[in-house]
């Protein structure tokens, strides 16, 4: 249940054009909570119409969402977040090897979890909450498990020149960046950058880091 819980976490995470006409395209000069409502309703639109398309070729799924949500994530931010202190002896370059491999990792892994969202009724966006700010605005949103049971899967955005963008998610209290951050910190400091980069190439990374719940 926490590797689903994961993948759902992910899927709006990686979803934020995936597979929509240009007419479709997502406005990221919208609010963060009109933004995460909007991509939710044109996934489940583009689900319901090709869901058995996309079951039957997953490569096919995995390209529509490594075109599509690229641009719309803040990789590069979330990567210097995740690299922390470790990042300031990199060149941007190596910044943005890094921000490319995870992102690649995160589409390899988690193309198949949108495939778990069975119905609108799984996702439900709520109204925002604490002191949001151009520099982070945290859309929370509930998700329905295959249980019945609920669960906080939350996004946070920052605005940038083009508009929203997202750097993190939070599922069940646990942050994407905060986990990635303390996995990767001490490995790179162990075993070199390098080492590290050639590991998430390789996909020999565990994505599923509602694990590290204690």
């Amino acid at each position: 249940m926490k590797s689903l819980l994961s993948s759902l976490g992910l899927v709006l995470l990686l979803g934020f054009s995936i597979g929509l006409q240009p007419a479709l395209a997502v406005d990221l000069k919208a609010e963060p909570q009109n933004l995460v409502q909007q991509v939710s309703d044109e996934i489940f639109t583009e689900l319901d119409a090709r869901r058995d398309y996309y079951e039957d070729d997953r490569d096919a799924l995995e390209g529509l969402v490594r075109s599509k949500f690229i641009p719309m994530i803040d990789s590069i931010y979330a990567s210097r977040l995740i690299l922390g202190r470790e990042g300031r002896k990199l060149e941007k370059p190596q910044i943005k090897d890094f921000a490319d491999a995870l992102s690649e990792l995160l589409v390899r892994r988690y193309a198949e979890g949108i495939l778990e969202f069975r119905s609108r009724d799984q996702l439900s966006v709520l109204p925002l909450v604490g002191n949001n700010t151009d520099k982070a605005t945290r859309v929370r949103t509930k998700v329905v498990l295959t249980n019945g049971q609920e669960a906080p899967v939350d996004y946070v955005f920052r605005k940038t020149p083009v508009g929203w963008r997202v750097f993190d998610v939070v599922i069940e209290g646990i942050s994407y960046v905060t986990t990635y951050r303390n996995q990767f910190g001490e490995e790179i400091r162990r075993d070199g950058f390098d080492s590290v980069l050639n590991r998430i190439r390789s996909g020999d990374v565990d994505t599923d880091f509602s694990k590290n719940e204690s």
